[in-house]
């Protein structure tokens, strides 16, 4: 069984500015203005053929933008990525404009990825009727809802039959029957030995479709293992971690950020 994704030492950092005047120094002149943030620090792991991974890990911990540099979406401040083939990331409103109609953005979308008229004819038609829009596939999708923005975006992702799939909250809104019907198509991907990533808060999901889980805390991977290992520990956690008060939950993330900035070092993980 081969590598499909190989992340190593990941860093994303991003430069926080108290007005906008920081920003336009910063960019002219040689000293540094701002705050540096890391919303991911020295994140290493690896996913083999046919792995589904979940991403777990309380707001803020870079989940989503992981889940965005192993799209292509945003790239890495430091480290490297390797992903083997195509990779499409399913998000609500991923991707979509929302001036034009639904219809307008699959064909928009399908040219980007190098499909050609004829092949788009073809698709269209099945893209939409997985999407179960109907007439509001000719509307404007600044009028549609985070469900219906979410069903077309998840029905053109897993119509163009990517190698790697990156589901980030698609899930999480829209009708429980829609969410039936997506869970069926990523175990068809899952059973043609597919590469996925899926991030939602939903446990039970998490469960019932991950092999794998990585667990994030403020920008570091804290656990990489099999789900029965790293979905109990991280119940626990958030136990106690919804049992503090706002102000406790404060000091342990600063706490847990001075440390990590104290040591700096690259983490040293291995695929399970």
């Amino acid at each position: 069984m081969g590598k499909s994704v190989i992340v190593k030492n990941v860093s994303k950092k991003y430069k926080l500015y108290n007005k906008t005047s920081e920003k336009l120094l910063d960019i002219l002149l040689p000293k540094s203005y701002g705050e540096d943030f890391y919303a991911l620090r020295n994140v290493s792991f690896e996913a083999e053929d046919g792995d589904v991974i979940g991403f777990v890990g309380i707001n803020g911990s870079g989940k989503s933008t992981l889940s965005n540099i192993i799209a292509g979406i945003i790239p890495e401040t430091s480290g490297s990525v390797e992903v083997k083939g195509q990779a499409a990331l399913i998000a609500v409103a991923s991707g979509l404009n929302n001036e034009l109609t639904g219809r307008d953005n699959i064909e928009l979308k399908l040219l980007m990825l190098g499909f050609s008229k004829k092949e788009i004819k073809v698709l269209e038609p099945e893209i939409i009727e997985f999407s179960e829009l109907g007439k509001f596939i000719d509307q404007p999708v600044k009028s549609y809802s985070s469900g219906m923005k979410s069903r077309l975006g998840f029905a053109i992702s897993v119509n163009v039959d990517p190698d790697i799939l990156v589901i980030d909250e698609a899930l999480s809104v829209g009708d429980k029957a829609f969410a039936e019907k997506s869970l069926d198509k990523m175990n068809e991907f899952k059973e043609k030995g597919k590469t996925m990533f899926f991030v939602s808060h939903s446990i039970g999901q998490m469960k019932q479709f991950c092999q794998k889980a990585l667990w994030l805390e403020f920008g570091e991977v804290r656990m990489y293992d099999t789900v029965d290992k790293v979905i109990p520990a991280y119940e626990k956690f958030l136990k106690e971690h919804k049992a503090m008060s706002k102000a406790e939950q404060k000091k342990y993330r600063e706490e847990a950020q001075a440390r990590r900035s104290e040591s700096d070092t690259p983490s040293s993980l291995s695929s399970k």
